[in-house]
């Protein structure tokens, strides 16, 4: 998996980008087929830096989340936290929204007495 944090108007201290590098190797617990994740932290507004990310995974699109918060780190955590929602959302869609068909459903006893009265 490859992390790639650049930043917009100013620059992230060594210490800074270690942080968030351990913080966002956490997403792999929730989606085991991620390949890369870009982090783009916007220090424009001193008062309000933005975090955006955008973690790729295989056979998907991106996903996409980003914030502004009082310090970097809240809002990396409030976009981890958005990201992790999506991931699981897309993992649960892929393993278990499947549906049992019709032939291999079983009618209980008391069910089939129902239906054969009607």
């Amino acid at each position: 998996m490859q992390v790639t944090i650049s930043a917009r108007h100013g620059q992230l201290g060594t210490d800074t980008q270690q942080r968030i590098t351990e913080k966002v190797d956490k997403l792999r617990r929730f989606f085991e087929r991620i390949t890369s994740i870009h982090i783009t932290v916007d220090l424009e507004h001193t008062d309000q830096p933005a975090v955006e990310i955008r973690v790729s995974a295989e056979h998907s699109d991106d996903f996409v989340g980003h914030d502004s918060a009082n310090t970097v780190l809240t809002a990396l955590d409030r976009v981890i936290h958005k990201v992790e929602n999506q991931l699981r959302k897309h993992k649960e869609k892929i393993t278990g929204h499947r549906a049992t068909g019709h032939k291999h459903l079983d009618m209980a006893p008391d069910e089939e007495s129902a239906s054969d009265d009607s």
